[in-house]
């Protein structure tokens, strides 16, 4: 299909976890849209022309080869395609701010300006822009002072269309969404402009599933929705805590209260921690806000739910060393699972960043095995290297290893034969399941003392 055959060119500027699959998905379900995906990084670019994505997302890989060369191209050319865009998408970096002003905090929006000025400086006629990264709330309101205050006569339309993707499942998440939402200014402009956006979407979403409003609403919903999902994995984290003392079982006690409609059975399970480039970012993000505008006590409430997680983290560590004689300097200990969860090789803000460093303080021996996340991993551990030995296969891993650590919920190690693992360790063995993924008590009869999340262990002395 040649340039004049489609009807809008989109591009995304951006080809990271967000920007890639969610372009990926467009392309496949539009093809009269041309779909361009640019970054500055030529390496990333090169992965995504070709098999071997720079990214891992179930069924992702399919949906590119159904689009890719069709009407979806990567490039590192950005100047060329902002001119020639009707819609853009800004899917940039947006890490919390480790210096200045709201430092650890606030998110640090020198990327997402530099793309802002970029568009300014390029481009030669009207254009709708879509904020895609995870921003503080007002934030389109600067985007926007920033481009009309161009001397072009060009006018710029800023949207929000935040994502509401979970790693491990963005394709079916951008293939069924439970909703989409789209912000823009309640002007005759600003809703043409969301018009636009609803039309893309509404080539294979129904149109009750997408949600328009005004801008503000938009961007805070975002950082509502994870701040609300955070908070319910500390919720029961901290209760896992009381099991662990009054001999409950966290898992039961999870499904008890699941059970009730009003609260419902999703992220009630316990765990060592959220992990990930959202949760911590955005309550972050939100706690920044409210201290902004005078709200302590408010932001001071979302504080604790992060509080909460660094409390398990730590935790789960303290049980180790405690566990296991109080020390473990020169112990081989294998970590099972280092992405932050199951079904993605993304490893920011993973628990397991954690717990390596805590255990390579004391001076143990580590082996991180996973799936899919080695390559992360020691990109995440080059510090520490000399305490750290990565493993791709679990069995030798754990080796004459003192005891394994499951850190995520990957279906490999729920499928392990955990007693040619025993056999193969040394005496007695431990088990520490941060993820409460194994049948505890035929683990225990094998020979393991198992520690689980939230339940009392089940000890041979």
């Amino acid at each position: 299909m040649s340039n004049e055959n489609f009807i809008k060119n989109i591009l995304c500027i951006g080809a990271g976890y967000v920007g890639g699959p969610t372009m990926a998905m467009i392309a496949a379900k539009c093809p009269r849209y041309k779909v361009t995906v640019v970054d500055v990084n030529a390496e990333k670019i090169k992965a995504w022309q070709a098999d071997n994505l720079p990214i891992y997302e179930p069924g992702l890989l399919d949906v590119v080869k159904k689009a890719r060369g069709r009407n979806l191209f990567f490039s590192t050319d950005t100047e060329a395609h902002i001119k020639s865009a009707d819609i853009i998408f800004v899917s940039v970096n947006t890490p919390t701010k480790m210096y200045g002003a709201g430092a650890g905090k606030t998110a640090d929006l020198q990327f997402w300006e530099k793309t802002a000025r970029d568009i300014l400086r390029v481009a030669e006629s009207d254009k709708i822009i879509v904020e895609k990264s995870t921003l503080p709330v007002r934030t389109a309101e600067a985007m926007e002072r920033i481009l009309s205050s161009n001397g072009k006569g060009i006018r710029f339309d800023v949207v929000s269309n935040p994502e509401f993707l979970a790693e491990g499942t963005a394709i079916s998440d951008l293939e069924n969404p439970d909703r989409v939402l789209v912000g823009s200014k309640e002007t005759e402009r600003g809703r043409r402009a969301r018009e636009s956006i609803v039309e893309i979407y509404a080539n294979w979403i129904s149109r009750d599933r997408i949600i328009t409003c005004d801008i503000w609403s938009a961007e805070l919903s975002k950082l509502v929705a994870n701040a609300f999902l955070a908070q319910r994995i500390s919720s029961i984290n901290s209760i896992s805590a009381l099991c662990e003392k009054t001999e409950a079982d966290v898992k039961k006690v999870a499904h008890a209260i699941g059970m009730d409609s009003r609260i419902g059975l999703k992220f009630l399970n316990a765990s060592i921690g959220f992990g990930g480039s959202c949760f911590r970012k955005d309550i972050l993000n939100l706690v920044y806000i409210c201290e902004y505008y005078g709200l302590h006590e408010v932001a001071e409430y979302w504080e604790n739910v992060i509080k909460i997680n660094e409390y398990q983290e730590g935790r789960f560590v303290q049980k180790m060393i405690h566990a296991m004689f109080n020390t473990i300097a020169n112990k081989r200990i294998a970590l099972f699972g280092f992405a932050f969860k199951a079904n993605t090789g993304d490893t920011r803000e993973s628990p397991a960043i954690y717990v390596t460093q805590k255990l390579a303080e004391e001076r143990a021996h580590v082996v991180i095995t996973d799936p899919k996340a080695i390559r992360n991993a020691e990109q995440d551990l080059k510090d520490i290297r000399e305490y750290v030995e990565f493993e791709t296969d679990p069995y030798k891993a754990a080796q004459g290893a003192h005891a394994v650590a499951i850190l995520t919920e990957w279906d490999l190690f729920k499928t392990l034969d955990y007693k040619k693992i025993y056999e193969n360790m040394e005496k007695p063995a431990f088990l520490f399941d941060g993820r409460n993924i194994l049948d505890h008590r035929r683990i225990f009869d094998i020979g393991f003392n198992v520690y689980p999340i939230g339940k009392p262990p089940l000890m041979h002395f």
